[in-house]
């Protein structure tokens, strides 16, 4: 996954067959089922996660869909397949048909990133996405993991 990229999933396919044929994902108001957000939801999404690295020299990343059965190892694994960042990456994972956000953080990330902070960006993500808005939802958990993580000392005159 590049910076900043959102990585969706749908999971309908998945279902088919358990529910009634007239069902369909909810996504909230401003997508679909193949595409939860707007393009210009992703492209703010996109700048606040280039901010946010920017400010903290930390890697962000937002992943949106299903997670499965065990919604804390998949999101170790999106985290693991990040690959040389994973120890400096911050992991919002956040699936709305299943009411599960996770946040995971690599070692070093974690260092910068407590434990409260987490909880406190997760409260903020299940506001915005019990109001329907999964975009806000995203960049709101985004902004709060940043501002938590804080800057670094040699960034702090930019």
């Amino acid at each position: 996954m590049a910076p900043g990229e959102l990585a969706t999933s749908a999971s309908s396919t998945a279902l088919e067959g358990t529910v009634p044929p007239n069902w369909s994902p909810q996504t909230g108001p401003a997508g679909e089922a193949t595409q939860p957000l707007s393009t210009a939801h992703l492209e703010l999404l996109d700048d606040v996660i280039r901010e946010a690295e920017r400010f903290t020299g930390l890697r962000f990343s937002v992943y949106l869909g299903d997670l499965g059965g065990n919604s804390r190892a998949t999101a170790d694994s999106l985290l693991s397949g990040l690959d040389a960042d994973a120890p400096t990456a911050v992991l919002l994972a956040v699936s709305p048909g299943q009411r599960v956000v996770e946040i995971v953080t690599g070692a070093e990330a974690n260092r910068r990133v407590s434990d409260r902070a987490a909880r406190l960006a997760v409260l903020a993500v299940v506001a915005s996405c019990s109001e329907g808005d999964i975009s806000g939802a995203l960049v709101t958990g985004v902004r709060i993991l940043a501002d938590q993580a804080g800057t670094l000392p040699e960034r702090s005159t930019w």
